[in-house]
């Protein structure tokens, strides 16, 4: 097998080898006729010397420096024989080893030029289609749709390029992909040359092992196993199926968040329509055992039950408001109304619509001083708020304190809460704010929905705030919140 770009010549036959001596063969036919009709029409040593040179140039142009020779020592001996006295003699003189020594000079400086010229050529034709099949397998790496493009990416680079084997390395996904023959230690090549990071050609094998990068960074190790390209059309192969392996990853990720926000936009329009659905019977329910309640006469047992009844009426009905203000603010058209307030007031307000029997007393609140208005929504922040206090009293220890403090630092107003329960591990940390999401230390306390602190993030984040979560070892988690300061002139 030929390996592509390099001049490999198979052993000739009989119809190669004469088509090979081709050139001294009609050269010598040439001095043989030259000689005749020199001789017969009286032509000088020089004349007839100079014919002689014009075939032994011709020999050397195409038939090599051998074949030169051959026809300089014939031309040398017709010379000598019927143009330099005595004639018809091979007796030595000046004059033939000065013809004979002309022509040997010629014929190994043109052999020598014409084999430069040709090496070059060959190497103008094996850079063309190297160029040419770089172009072909570019335009059908970029084609790849697979979210697995390796075993592609490998069968189509030994196709295109004739190569024994070829073995590619991705490091992110530490999986090797391979097509064709393998060598002993390819594997283990292939994948010291991405930590090496440095190409290397080995020539025993007529292979190539490449670093796969991406712009400058290291993503992989190939292996061209059994080829004699180019440094520069190696590294391109290499740099083509990095490529290749970043856009697989990128088309794995588009998919996914398309397939993510389809789900996400199913999942908001359910919430909405089960917070509608729950809305009517709810409040249904809720004035039955309010009008029960005002109007008295019941019994100890039956004033119990209904109370009990509006109690979990009203829950349900937080529940489904909670729903519908996931849906708005999943909607594209939410937009937070600003204006200037005062981050204390909203938590008082907040404080005061929490139920009675929550355990008002026992948040302890230390104001700012001095206190900095903030630009915000008002219902918006009072829900986020309202939403932090009621994680903090049902994720706490019964009894004890909740701390709220409020702060202004650095054009920002925070609000930080701070009580006594659960500890979350600093991995869960960010994920508390995805729907959803519950934390493995909060399974045994009271149940949620887990869609409170992702309102709350998506609230703040609309307001161009922050909240995080900040464990606190052997006590519990403390949640922060910031807002930025208003302006002088916002203020006013």
């Amino acid at each position: 097998m030929s390996f592509p770009f390099v001049n490999v010549r198979a052993p000739l036959n009989l119809k190669g080898k004469l088509a090979a001596a081709m050139p001294s063969a009609l050269a010598l036919a040439g001095i043989a006729v030259c000689t005749w009709l020199a001789f017969r029409v009286g032509q000088s040593f020089a004349f007839t010397g100079f014919l002689y040179l014009v075939f032994v140039v011709l020999t050397a142009r195409y038939g090599g420096f051998w074949q030169a020779t051959v026809v300089s020592v014939a031309a040398a001996a017709c010379l000598n024989y019927f143009f330099v006295p005595p004639i018809f003699s091979f007796a030595n003189s000046p004059t033939n080893w000065a013809a004979l020594g002309a022509f040997e000079f010629t014929a190994l400086v043109i052999s020598r030029l014409s084999q430069r010229a040709q090496m070059r050529a060959d190497e103008a034709i094996a850079g063309r289609r190297e160029m040419e099949r770089l172009y072909e397998t570019s335009r059908r790496i970029l084609l790849f749709s697979s979210w697995e493009p390796g075993p592609l990416i490998c069968s189509l680079i030994r196709d295109s390029f004739e190569l024994r084997g070829v073995r590619l390395f991705d490091a992110q996904s530490a999986v090797t992909y391979e097509s064709g023959e393998s060598l002993p230690d390819s594997e283990t090549r292939t994948r010291d040359i991405y930590y090496l990071d440095g190409d290397v050609f080995d020539s025993p094998t007529r292979t190539w092992y490449c670093v796969v990068r991406l712009g400058i960074q290291p993503v992989g190790g190939m292996a061209l196993i059994g080829t004699g390209m180019t440094k520069l059309a190696a590294t391109a192969l290499a740099s083509l199926a990095g490529i290749a392996l970043e856009r697989a990853r990128t088309l794995q990720r588009e998919s996914r968040a398309q397939a993510s926000r389809q789900t996400e936009q199913l999942r908001v329009a359910v919430l909405d329509a089960l917070a509608h659905d729950f809305k009517t019977p709810l409040a249904v329910a809720r004035t039955a055992s309010s009008g029960l309640l005002e109007l008295g006469g019941l019994t100890e047992l039956q004033l119990e039950l209904v109370t009990t009844i509006d109690r979990q009426a009203n829950k349900l009905n937080r529940l489904a408001s909670r729903l519908l203000t996931a849906a708005v603010l999943d909607g594209a058209e939410f937009k937070p109304r600003l204006k200037p307030v005062l981050f204390s007031s909203v938590v008082d307000e907040a404080l005061r619509k929490l139920d009675l029997e929550a355990g008002q007393v026992r948040f302890r609140v230390t104001p700012g001083n001095p206190e900095m208005p903030v630009l915000a929504d008002e219902e918006m922040m009072l829900t986020a708020v309202g939403q932090i206090l009621d994680n903090a009293l049902k994720y706490s220890e019964p009894g004890s304190p909740v701390d709220l403090c409020l702060a202004a630092r650095d054009l920002e107003v925070v609000l930080t809460v701070r009580s006594k329960g659960p500890v979350v591990a600093a991995s869960e940390r960010l994920r508390l704010f995805e729907r959803f999401y519950r934390s493995p230390e909060t399974r045994n306390l009271p149940a949620g929905t887990g869609l409170g602190l992702s309102i709350v993030k998506r609230i703040v984040d609309a307001h161009r705030g922050r909240v995080w979560a900040e464990p606190e070892v052997g006590y519990g988690t403390s949640f922060g919140l910031t807002l930025p300061a208003a302006t002088v002139s916002q203020a006013a």
